[in-house]
């Protein structure tokens, strides 16, 4: 059995190996094909297939009848090194005669090389805002790579625009990827966001979860979608809320609806004395789908608040490990002044803070939020977007 230190030193080689030199030589090797016009990749690098962050780009440009669509999906952390690996070539082959290609996320297999121009990248990142550090942000944190790993394999070197939620954020975006003052990094809004500017769209996924959740009865909605805690790998999430102390407080009131992470795979369990107050929803409800039906919305440090930010209801952050994540992974700001709710670190605080939520929300802090971190998503995102390419 390899030990820990022999399978990050494999690591180590196969990454060389790959993004130095094969990863080049199969993307040139293709590349001498032309470009084929009106060919558009959708591509998932985490995921196994195309996420609500491509959707309704896939839609519109379907909708036009001038694009031939490929839909593409990479796996990292979820598949095996070897399936990933001819994902990436299958990839690296279509890209290299495509005329767009639309990402969500980092890709370590697209910045090894310099891409022909002819080729528009679009990296529509999968979050609103700027709340966890990532990619260079982090290379003085436990959580990154360091400088120097992260300029031998750059991840983001490729990209000729990146879409990000308001102008406020494009400087952390730019520092993240290492695109300080290029201009890539541009203010056109999130396309998933669109959605929530659809009243169709709201009332679908409110009546989705009551029917899905058919305890809620004539309850209001609290969700509790928190991130995920250590490496991608090893992923788990946070099982502090005290689940009988908030049946016994607001069960009469309020339904509690979990959201975990994807990238956890062993969730903590609901205790059967809980099962007509607390639901485990992950498997079934997107979380576009609950931010709509969530009457109040309780998180730590996902993004996702930046969304729910957009319907103007209360939130409050349950972060009980707030001084260990802050070491971990670090934020853009300042955790207490840009949070637009109570922060907490005890069940206690979160009944409270619920309980009396008529006389405590200020809806005035999380439309200033709203204002400053999401300004250009209103409903016309995917439009701006889709307006680069033609």
């Amino acid at each position: 059995m390899k030990t820990p230190l022999v399978k990050r030193a494999i690591g180590r080689v196969y990454d060389f190996i790959t993004i130095k030199f094969v990863y080049p030589a199969q993307y040139k090797k293709h590349a001498k094909a032309p470009v084929e016009k009106g060919k558009v990749i959708l591509l998932e690098p985490r995921f196994m297939q195309t996420t609500d962050s491509l959707q309704l780009i896939k839609e519109r440009l379907q909708e036009s009848g001038e694009y031939r669509i490929i839909e593409m999906s990479i796996g990292f952390e979820l598949l095996r090194l070897k399936e990933q690996y001819h994902r990436i070539m299958d990839f690296l082959a279509e890209m290299a005669t495509a005329e767009y290609v639309f990402t969500t996320d980092s890709n370590k297999a697209v910045g090894g090389f310099s891409k022909r121009p002819e080729t528009t990248v679009i990296q529509v990142w999968h979050a609103c805002g700027a709340f966890k550090r990532f990619g260079f942000s982090t290379a003085k944190l436990e959580f990154g790579g360091s400088n120097h790993k992260q300029k031998m394999y750059p991840l983001h070197r490729n990209y000729d625009i990146v879409t990000v939620s308001s102008p406020e954020v494009v400087w952390a975006y730019e520092e993240a990827m290492g695109l300080e003052g290029l201009g890539q990094v541009q203010p056109l809004g999130i396309s998933r966001t669109d959605v929530f500017f659809d009243p169709a769209f709201i009332d679908d996924a409110v009546s989705e979860v009551r029917n899905k959740v058919s305890g809620i009865g004539g309850r209001k909605v609290i969700l509790y979608a928190p991130t995920f805690r250590g490496r991608v790998l090893e992923a788990v999430s946070p099982d502090e809320l005290d689940l009988f102390a908030m049946k016994e407080k607001l069960g009469d009131e309020y339904v509690l609806l979990i959201k975990h992470h994807p990238f956890v795979t062993k969730r903590p369990a609901i205790p059967a004395e809980c099962s007509d107050f607390a639901y485990d929803v992950t498997d079934d409800l997107q979380i576009d789908q609950l931010l709509c039906a969530a009457d109040i919305c309780i998180s730590d440090y996902s993004s996702l608040v930046f969304e729910y930010s957009l319907f103007e209801r209360p939130m409050l952050f349950f972060a009980y490990d707030l001084d260990d994540y802050y070491d971990f992974r670090g934020f853009y700001y300042d955790y207490d002044e840009m949070t637009p709710g109570p922060v907490v670190k005890t069940t206690e605080e979160v009944i409270d803070y619920i309980s009396r939520v008529g006389e405590q929300f200020d809806a005035k802090e999380v439309k200033a939020f709203r204002n400053k971190f999401m300004s250009a998503c209103d409903g016309h995102a995917t439009e701006r977007i889709l307006s680069q390419i033609k």
